[in-house]
């Protein structure tokens, strides 16, 4: 079957560089001088990354269908109020796919891995950046709403996002000597935001008492996504389970694989309570909240989009002149870090 395919054969964690090793991966690598016809086709066959891919790239078509149908059926452009949702849906098909793309081309060499995943962290922060834009519009507490904190929300979340996606890029430079400085700044890179776009919603469903609180059947909903968000973060910094066992979960099961599949389901049940956040305050919101416009819903998306492209451009010249890593030094299975 290998060879009717033209699929290469995996490899161990000895025979690729350091920069394509992943913690207590020992096996499954494809080739890291794969061509792109090698890694479109590497999808079909059992390797530590297909179920990375595959558990982002058919949510996109979820997501993507959940976008058609707002846009469509919905004419969402006619009604400034649906634009946040627009944003956040877009957003939410970018991030699975550019981390399906990504996961999908990292082994073509270590220049274009890296080029890969500074895609997918732009996409991963102007995902934060569209649930922020929701969450002013549908989810602050009713005694939040119009407040100091309120105006400023977005224009924050904009440079937040923007700080994000130039601290995760930045983070694959030390990688090779400083493995451990490399993930703790990525992490960092991701947490903030997402802590800080959260902020109203944390408020709202763990420590608001009283009126105003905006206390209704929603708030269940928010409770799972905030579940599974802390989950995702968890898998992604302890890499569990493979870190108790390596070798044992090289191909299904680890614990990138498990942060894909959490972190999709997370961003399912919070589509699911924004949209009903949306509909139930809908008439309270248009009356009592900062208007929707396009500066703060549509027009901040298009401008992260833009800051973020820059920043993927910057990061990816250097590349051209100088090695990303050290790719001919090979190591040892013992110390590796992960994408």
């Amino acid at each position: 079957m290998l060879s009717l395919m033209k699929l290469r054969r995996v490899v161990t964690i000895n025979q690729v560089p350091k920069v394509f090793q992943e913690d207590s991966i020992i096996s499954g690598y494809r080739h890291p001088r794969s061509s792109a016809t090698d890694c479109i086709l590497s999808i079909f066959q059992l390797t530590n990354e297909t179920l990375n891919i595959w558990t982002h790239f058919l949510p996109t078509w979820y997501f993507l269908w959940k976008l058609v149908s707002v846009v469509l059926i919905q004419t969402a452009w006619q009604h400034t109020f649906t634009w946040p949702l627009v944003v956040f849906l877009v957003s939410c098909c970018m991030y699975p796919l550019a981390s399906s793309c990504a996961h999908t081309f990292s082994s073509m060499s270590a220049r274009v891995r890296h080029i890969c995943f500074y895609i997918d962290y732009a996409a991963l922060s102007f995902y934060s950046l569209g649930s922020a834009t929701t969450y002013s519009a549908y989810v602050f507490p009713d005694k939040w709403v119009n407040t100091f904190f309120h105006r400023c929300f977005i224009p924050v979340a904009l440079l937040n996002s923007v700080i994000c996606t130039i601290l995760a890029c930045y983070s694959r430079f030390p990688e090779c000597q400083s493995p451990r400085f490399s993930k703790v700044l990525r992490v960092v890179a991701f947490a903030y935001p997402y802590l800080f776009g959260n902020i109203p919603l944390f408020y709202r469903v763990f420590l608001c008492v009283g009126e105003g609180c905006t206390d209704n059947h929603t708030n269940i909903l928010h409770y799972k996504h905030i579940a599974l968000a802390f989950l995702t973060g968890f898998l992604f910094t302890t890499h569990l389970p493979e870190r108790l066992a390596p070798g044992s979960f090289d191909y299904i099961g680890h614990s990138h694989q498990l942060f894909h599949v959490f972190g999709i389901l997370g961003t399912h049940f919070q589509m699911t309570a924004l949209e009903q956040d949306m509909a139930t305050r809908r008439s309270w919101l248009v009356d009592h909240s900062l208007p929707i416009t396009f500066a703060n819903s549509v027009g901040v998306g298009l401008l992260c989009l833009l800051f973020n492209l820059g920043i993927i451009l910057a990061f990816s010249l250097p590349l051209l002149t100088t090695p990303a890593c050290q790719q001919n030094k090979h190591s040892k299975h013992g110390k590796a870090h992960s994408s």
